[in-house]
């Protein structure tokens, strides 16, 4: 895993690649440019415990259109966890992921894109 991530950016950026490597060994990613306009964009803030299991996952912006894609992001989290430790890391142990779907229900995430 590399060592300890020095600061949040780099916990969130490699908890997303995380995610991102997870959920396209399940065929749930896209890749390539962003549709206009996307089909649905959860926002959720991963709650984290000091050995970086999910402690809770907060909806902060639910989608409009397409709610379920909450629940389908939720589950790519919990997938992917856990994310390695935070206890080095100042409180609170979490950190925000916007989900970016395209009309076949795939995704990227925000913090990926380019």
């Amino acid at each position: 895993m590399g060592p300890a991530p020095r600061n949040w950016d780099e916990y969130k950026a490699r908890a997303a690649k995380r995610i991102a490597s997870v959920s396209a060994e399940a065929g749930e990613t896209f890749t390539g440019p962003l549709p206009e306009p996307l089909q649905s964009i959860p926002v959720l803030q991963v709650q984290l415990n000091r050995d970086g299991t999910v402690r809770n996952v907060a909806v902060l912006r639910t989608p409009k259109f397409v709610p379920e894609t909450i629940e389908m992001a939720k589950k790519a989290i919990r997938r992917a966890a856990p994310f390695g430790p935070v206890g080095a890391l100042p409180p609170p142990w979490q950190f925000t992921e916007t989900f970016l779907y395209n009309a076949e229900l795939k995704f990227q995430l925000r913090s990926l894109v380019e």
